[in-house]
């Protein structure tokens, strides 16, 4: 057992460097904001590759940084202000999407162009496409086409600024000193800006214009080109751009756009022919599952220590912990390989000491890794920073159910040694005091307060609006600790040692009977959230305990009592489980984590009622969160939204600043479908089970293609007859026996 600190933890960076915690600081640091509100909203594009992405308005601009714009490379914005102008006029938007995640498109045409008083271009006769597309760099093609019946001269201009900010900067994070920012070099065709960072790292933005621009005037921090445009009646002219992010001397350079255009296109085909094949009798379904198969492509991001998904655009394009492990387990159906990349790149990463700046411990999986500015100057503990309670048991839970799905011995025996560590450290360093259950108290100056899923500052409150002190044992991590236990025993007996396997089942059993006779409320008939410093019930209803049904931890005489009070009115909002009861002091429909509605959250609950038999319960939050992803753009679930009470006709109210796309929300669907088909695998018997298949009234029909349990490929089909859902075997490939279970 680890001792519990007894100081508070230093204020200086390891460098010795006092730390001065301001207010923004403090909540972008230790309250999980993902960013600051300003008083201006509005629908962005985001493109991504690798460890690249774009965040645009919709005319294709980045104006000046506002709401977190720009083009990023590993945690550094390198394009600040991008501007585009026709005869020094804003162009007209006609339509723009980043639907193809790694390509956006923008239509724009001409307003009225005046030249000594008369109209020397009517509106709508000049047709601008941006193309672009991310692959080491960012390249875009600009297409310029006159409709008029006669020839029509202008200027476009160009205007660019970097200011290489940290992307804790961009979401709010206050700094009293920065680097050497320099002047901008501009050479012919050549626009170059250069920064030196407080990490003595050397950063540069390369802009190479394609020809040489008529005009070119700088001022401070920004460089505006202009080229002339003649073109005769339905003549058209192509500008290309292409904009680099340089790191000391990494640069890429890359293969030129029509390549990367096909390159990428197979890329995602391949992607698509690894998965498994889903197609349904409701188009709209369809478009929801397709969109987020190809949003989980899209935050597929290679490394040079390993692939991971990355948990979102704009502020986590980076490795995370809970979100990557949550967002492969959800996809184990569609395809395995993720969690196995996951898997590997974390383990990687294991904790080796004790480490209070980086909330480090010996096994601990880590929450998040940055390699900006900041994380590189250790302003912030992120290189990487251990702060999450949950990680490490789902890492164990990840192992074990990717080894369910997939028969992998020579896969589990390597990571063996790293799952030994991990669950040393559940019962050496996670449980603080003792109790037998898994605990976390913040000790970086620079750590996260919260460090469960719901990392807000206020996210664990009792019942009165206080906030829990420290050390918080919360509901859904013991549920991890629990089926983690389950499916390490799983390995070890397969792998030949059920000695051990038997001693880690009995620990886990041990620890269901104790969470069901400690977290339980008897007058609530429900569970609390947590227990806090003192070992009090935090008796707020929230939907943590939805989890603790999935991992099965649930005692089944209490199991009918937590799914009744999940669709009472204060936790159901018509459009998904509430995080936080309306009943509750601390509730906030508009809140990150208490009241609002989180796609992957009511997917883990529905698989959750489906292990305890609720089918329709399961098939109420599928149907709410399908209805919900209609309303959103391009069909993508968002990572959250509020938790207004659906009335009709209205549609679910959006989180400004939610990710998008995000990852467990791309993955909520698969494990929805999952759930309500009662797919299980048991590959080590060579085993997939059915369990109870119902769909909902309006999905009658579901096919599986390329389904992979082991070495064998399986395609079924569902078919729904009134209340009845049945199945057929329709091809395999290889000796897996398929059994319908109750």
């Amino acid at each position: 057992m680890a001792q519990p600190a007894t100081h508070d933890p230093p204020s200086e960076v390891p460098s010795g460097d006092r730390l001065e915690l301001d207010e923004l600081t403090t909540r972008v640091l230790n309250e999980g904001i993902p960013f600051l509100l300003t008083d201006e909203n509005q629908r962005l594009l985001a493109t991504k590759e690798g460890e690249m992405f774009l965040y645009a308005n919709q005319e294709g601009n980045l104006a000046g940084g506002a709401l977190g714009m720009g083009l990023y490379f590993r945690d550094t914005r390198f394009l600040s202000h991008y501007d585009f102008r026709l005869a020094d006029r804003l162009p007209v938007l006609l339509s723009s999407s980043a639907a193809r995640s790694y390509m956006s498109y923008v239509d724009l045409s001409n307003p009225d162009v005046w030249e000594d008083g008369k109209l020397a271009i009517p509106q709508q006769t000049v047709n601008v496409r941006r193309i672009r597309v991310i692959k080491g760099r960012l390249l875009e093609r600009i297409r310029v086409k006159n409709y008029n019946p006669r020839p029509v001269s202008f200027e476009v201009k160009f205007s660019f600024g970097a200011d290489f900010a940290d992307i804790f900067e961009v979401r709010g994070l206050k700094r009293k000193r920065r680097g050497q920012l320099f002047r901008p070099k501009v050479e012919g065709s050549e626009i170059v800006f250069s920064y030196r960072g407080e990490d003595d790292v050397f950063r540069q933005t390369r802009i190479s214009l394609g020809a040489a621009p008529d005009r070119v005037v700088q001022e401070p921090g920004l460089v505006h080109v202009w080229f002339s445009i003649d073109l005769a009646a339905h003549q058209t002219r192509m500008l290309t751009f292409a904009i680099e992010p340089v790191i000391g001397n990494e640069a890429a350079g890359g293969p030129p756009f029509d390549v990367v255009i096909h390159d990428l296109r197979h890329s995602y085909e391949e992607w698509e022919r690894e998965c498994t094949s889903i197609y349904t009798d409701n188009e709209l379904f369809n478009t929801l599952l397709h969109r987020g198969q190809r949003d989980l492509r899209a935050l597929v991001t290679e490394t040079p220590r390993g692939r991971y998904i990355a948990a979102g655009i704009p502020w986590y394009v980076a490795t995370f912990g809970r979100d990557s492990l949550i967002t492969a387990h959800q996809i184990l159906m569609l395809n395995p390989s993720p969690a196995r990349d996951c898997l590997e790149m974390l383990a990687s990463f294991q904790g080796t000491e004790t480490d209070p700046w980086r909330d480090e411990e010996p096994g601990k999986i880590l929450h998040e890794i940055r390699h900006g500015e900041l994380a590189n100057a250790h302003f912030v503990p992120h290189t990487p920073y251990y702060g999450s309670v949950d990680a490490t048991p789902l890492f164990l839970m990840l192992l074990g159910t990717y080894f369910k799905w997939t028969n992998d011995r020579e896969f589990a025996e390597r990571m063996l040694p790293h799952a030994d560590r991990a669950l040393a450290w559940i019962d050496d360093y996670g449980d603080l005091d003792g109790d037998g259950f898994v605990e976390y108290r913040r000790r970086s100056p620079r750590g996260l307060d919260n460090q469960g899923w719901k990392d807000s500052r206020n996210a664990v409150v009792h019942a009165d609006g206080t906030l829990a002190e420290p050390p918080v044992a919360l509901a859904e991590v013991q549920a991890y600790v629990y089926v983690a236990k389950r499916r390490m025993a799983d390995i070890l007996e397969a792998l030949g040692n059920p000695g051990r396997a038997s001693k880690i089942r009995g620990e886990a059993d041990d620890l269901k009977a104790r969470f069901n006779e400690v977290f339980w409320l008897p007058d609530e008939r429900y569970f609390a959230i947590a227990l806090d410093g003192r070992k009090r019930p935090v008796r707020t209803v929230s939907s943590n305990p939805a989890h603790a049904l999935y991992a099965g931890i649930v005692e089944p005489d209490k199991a009918g009592e937590v799914a009744k009070r999940l669709f009472q009115p204060d936790m159901f909002s018509g459009w998904g489980i509430r995080t936080l009861s309306k009943s509750a002091a601390g509730y906030n429909p508009m809140s990150y984590h208490n009241g609002s509605v989180w796609p992957h959250d009511n997917a883990l609950a529905a698989a959750g009622l489906k292990r305890y038999g609720f089918h329709k319960q399961t098939n109420r939050i599928a149907t709410a969160l399908f209805d919900a992803g209609v309303f959103a753009e391009y069909m993508r679930l968002p990572e959250l939204f509020c938790g207004f009470t659906r009335r009709t006709p209205n549609q679910p109210v959006a989180y400004p600043v939610a990710c998008s796309p995000q990852a467990w929300a791309a993955g909520a669907p698969f494990l929805l479908l999952q759930a309500m088909l009662g797919l299980s695998a048991r590959a080590q018997e060579n085993l997939l089970t059915i369990n109870s298949p119902v769909l909902p009234p309006w999905l009658n029909t579901v096919q599986l293609t390329n389904l992979r349990v082991g070495d064998s490929r399986i395609s079924l089909t569902f078919r729904r007859e009134g209340e009845m859902t049945g199945f057929s075997l329709v091809s395999k490939q290889g000796s897996v026996r398929v059994v319908m279970e109750e």
